[in-house]
């Protein structure tokens, strides 16, 4: 599900970013219609949104290397497939979904952020739907905002 918010939210941002669980090829064509937009592919994905997505996207914005995938975990806790990749060669931006536990963290040891945006949709058991808005500026990044959809499922106008 998408929530209408989300297009108001993230009309100033130059891209959105997916961490997977995206559900249905059609609300990946209405963030793509919106915005340019990077997505993985989460386990709820079917051969759909895997076939236009993939595991794990490696990518450098601005001058920030980043590192976007669904099962990631978090520091001390890192996904099996990730691990090692993280330890030998860590990005300095590492953003991940699925346990839809809202968290940001760093890494002393990795010198890498860590981000869990939460979850945007309404399935699961999080209470409270959440979006992240940031900024990157060269090699800093700034200006996190935490927003809560608690309008869900929206309310009619």
């Amino acid at each position: 599900m998408l929530h209408p918010r989300i297009f108001e939210y993230f009309n100033t941002c130059d891209e959105i970013w997916h961490a997977g669980d995206i559900g249905s090829p059609v609300l990946l064509d209405e963030l793509e219609n919106f915005k340019p937009t990077r997505a993985v592919f989460g386990n709820i994905d079917g051969y759909d949104i895997r076939l236009r997505t993939s595991k794990i996207l490696r990518f450098e914005c601005e001058n920030i290397d980043v590192m976007l995938t669904h099962i990631g975990g978090y520091p001390g806790k890192y996904a099996p497939e990730v691990r090692m990749e993280l330890y030998t060669h860590p990005p300095k931006l590492f953003v991940c979904g699925h346990s839809h536990i809202l968290k940001v963290k760093f890494d002393p040891r990795l010198q890498m952020l860590c981000m869990n945006p939460g979850a945007a949709g309404r399935y699961g058991f999080q209470t409270v739907s959440t979006i992240m808005r940031f900024e990157i500026d060269g090699s800093k990044i700034d200006n996190l905002e935490v927003i809560e959809l608690r309008d869900w499922p929206p309310t009619k106008s």
